[in-house]
């Protein structure tokens, strides 16, 4: 099921897991990691028999079966700590996730490592202007306790669903250190990406690991997603301004429901991109902003081909 690519030594490293999940808060953070340390490749989940295809392929009319990306391990060997993070694109049936969540920590296990750690995010009625307040729940009061020192609040109760919470369970039974960071979501806007609580989290982490990040993007991205939802909330309730009053259960509803039809980019971002296009064909020094808002967003390879033809006019 996990396959190894490549042998690596590590001394008691910290492994951090992350899957798309309420907010794409684990994930967008898990792809921050990878793109802000550096992290190899060294291992994979491979055949696993855990997830089945949604589609087939077709390419020039040829029917295909997709490979499924299960997850990969990666590594990293920094100044403070060696660290372990495992990306996956999905999570399995709710049925078979915590056989996958054993397997991993069977495999954490061998490396010797020391701490698990993952995210979520934490439904709750605030606004989506907040700033969201952190909460950790742990195996040990003693990694409570640590994560207390960088301002989190401990979680009395609940349940983390999913394998974010999955895994910290698997921990526990092999008495592996093990600890969630759940960062507050605006109960309508669970639905779609939340940059402002990956954020919050990551804020945490830094502490934790005694290391600095730059944090702008996040910043950016909630300022296009709240202007989003600022037009969104006005037009439903046909307000000026539509945070002057709060919104009622009805509200929230109509909200989700409106939310969760969009797309995952902003209409302003889309604008902005068009934008950009135009004023990179007529200068081309505009295609680095470009670039760096389709990374931003994780949609370079939707716009590839037209990005690219920007530098093959010049060329022609």
């Amino acid at each position: 099921m996990i396959k190894k690519t490549k042998n690596v030594r590590l001394k008691k490293p910290l492994l951090i897991a992350c899957w798309p999940g309420m907010g794409e808060v684990s994930i967008q953070i898990g792809i921050f990691l990878k793109n802000s340390l550096k992290f190899t490749p060294f291992a994979a989940i491979e055949n696993s028999g855990l997830f089945s295809p949604a589609a087939i392929t077709v390419k020039h009319g040829l029917i295909g079966i997709p490979k499924i990306q299960e997850g990969v391990f990666y590594y990293s060997k920094t100044k403070e700590k060696d660290i372990v993070l495992f990306l996956s694109d999905l999570q399995p049936p709710i049925e078979k996730a915590y056989f996958m969540a054993r397997k991993i920590i069977d495999f954490a296990a061998n490396l010797r490592i020391s701490t698990v750690m993952t995210f979520a995010a934490l439904p709750s009625p605030i606004e989506h202007t907040s700033l969201p307040k952190v909460w950790s729940a742990g195996t040990s009061n003693k990694i409570l306790a640590k994560l207390a020192q960088y301002k989190t609040n401990i979680l009395s109760e609940g349940q983390i669903s999913g394998l974010n919470g999955l895994l910290t369970g698997a921990a526990l039974e092999k008495k592996i250190e093990a600890a969630c960071l759940l960062a507050e979501v605006p109960l309508y806007t669970i639905h779609i990406e939340n940059p402002g609580a990956s954020k919050a989290i990551l804020q945490v982490l830094s502490r934790y690991l005694g290391m600095r990040f730059k944090l702008d993007k996040f910043d950016e991205k909630s300022y296009y997603i709240n202007q989003e939802i600022d037009r969104l909330i006005g037009y439903l309730k046909g307000e000026k301004s539509p945070q002057e009053k709060p919104l009622n259960e009805q509200d929230i509803e109509r909200i989700k429901k409106e939310l969760s039809a969009l797309t995952k980019i902003p209409s302003s971002v889309e604008r902005k991109i068009e934008e950009l296009f135009k004023k990179s064909r007529e200068d081309i020094k505009h295609s680095q902003q470009l670039k760096k808002l389709l990374d931003d967003w994780g949609i370079y390879k939707k716009y590839e081909d037209r990005f690219l033809d920007l530098f093959r006019k010049k060329h022609l």
